[in-house]
């Protein structure tokens, strides 16, 4: 009997099942299909905007006190192609689907979703706006059960749901952070199946309120070399602190603290008598007299009402201290604590050229949309294949992040 060729749409089917399990962070993440982009394919620049989570405030009494809903939005950009290109012979095609998957597939895939996931990585590693070490003096050691449960009650501060639409919190750790977190608690927990997972597997399971998982893409961030800065001009708003010189820089993804600057809980605006942290979101010059900073600064208003929005009690007051929650210039692995729903992946279908194509097809499935095109090259004699995708992607609320970081 004559042998079958796989078809370019079975090919790439079984393409995008593949991609989204062949990478762990990817696999927990908010990912959606921008259906916008489903007829005549998107291209490299495309756009859309995202609405961010509405906030009330609660009024006492029976009196009504209607207030406006005040909605946000960011912008999602779809800007960011990657592809992996290589060739089929017609023996490779003749193959069944799951061998072809095994054999041509399943590295292509791994090493495609392995680059998008470092790519996200890379950009909302350092949007975290809330971090927690285990600090020796002011060495940065392993973290301990400590910290892990502190980020787990950093992100009810911040209103992240226990079981969201993707299901229950995540922590992805650096591998090295993973083992030694997989050593140091490996007692702990019950039930026994949870140890005998952890020792069998070499690795952490759920525990803590977390599912856990460990990828090569957790980002290494090494902070500024900043030593001082104070606030210039009181009851100061917004995302852009102003200050005076301050002494050193600040890298993008440093956390800082101001004093005086105290948080407030999300659902409640009630104080949580600790110190709000703010992530950096810019590099900032040595002697620079303003500092881009993420959560916005929103405090109680001039009556000392709740508003929509609020993040602190009060405004920092002039010449309240600038503070790094790490030593300057030390370089520590950071491991994220999260809601899925913190980071969204979107992706487009890819325009659909036809001109010197032999065969194409595209293909979405959970959230992922993938290309496939088989292509003559008549200066070589060679059928060449590439695999396509188009994606953008949003830290859509950083206050559902927790750095949690480690010693190199």
């Amino acid at each position: 009997m004559a042998n079958s060729l796989l078809t370019r749409l079975e090919i790439t089917r079984k393409a995008t099942r593949l991609f989204t399990n062949s990478n762990m962070f990817i696999k927990n993440i908010d990912r959606q299909y921008d259906n916008q982009f489903a007829v005549e394919g998107a291209k490299i620049g495309a756009t859309l905007k995202v609405r961010l989570p509405n906030d009330y405030t609660v009024t006492d009494g029976p009196g009504l006190s209607v207030q406006d809903t005040s909605e946000q939005q960011t912008t999602l950009t779809v800007a960011t192609q990657r592809h992996i290109d290589t060739g089929f012979t017609t023996a490779e095609r003749a193959l069944s689907l799951d061998d072809f998957a095994e054999r041509i597939l399943k590295p292509k895939l791994n090493n495609l979703a392995g680059n998008v996931a470092q790519t996200v990585m890379t950009s909302i590693g350092e949007a975290a706006c809330n971090a927690r070490a285990n600090f020796n003096g002011t060495t940065i050691i392993s973290p301990t059960q400590q910290q892990f449960l502190e980020a787990g009650a950093i992100l009810d501060d911040n209103g992240a749901p226990l079981m969201g639409t993707m299901g229950e919190r995540k922590i992805v750790n650096d591998p090295w952070t993973d083992a030694r977190t997989a050593s140091s608690l490996s007692g702990q927990f019950n039930p026994a199946t949870e140890i005998s997972r952890q020792y069998m597997y070499g690795n952490m399971k759920n525990a803590l309120g977390f599912g856990w998982m460990r990828d090569q893409t957790v980002i290494k961030h090494t902070a500024g070399s900043f030593t001082a800065g104070t606030v210039f001009g009181a009851d100061q708003t917004g995302t852009n602190l102003v200050t005076n010189a301050i002494t050193g820089t600040l890298r993008l993804g440093d956390v800082i603290t101001i004093s005086g600057v105290i948080a407030v809980n999300y659902t409640t605006k009630v104080s949580t008598g600790m110190s709000r942290q703010f992530v950096v979101t810019a590099n900032v010059l040595t002697n620079a007299q303003a500092i881009p900073i993420f959560p916005a600064i929103v405090p109680l208003d001039a009556n000392g009402n709740q508003v929509q929005y609020q993040t602190v009690v009060a405004s920092p007051i002039d010449g309240a201290t600038i503070s790094l929650y790490t030593a300057p210039d030390v370089t520590y692995r950071k491991s994220l604590a999260y809601a899925p729903e913190a980071v969204t992946l979107v992706t487009a279908d890819l325009y659909m050229p036809t001109k010197g194509v032999i065969e194409y097809a595209r293909a979405q499935h959970d959230g992922i949309s993938l290309r496939s095109l088989a292509v003559y090259m008549a200066g070589t004699d060679q059928a060449v294949d590439r695999l396509d995708v188009l994606f953008g992607w949003l830290a859509i609320r950083p206050q559902w992040m927790v750095g949690v970081y480690d010693a190199i």
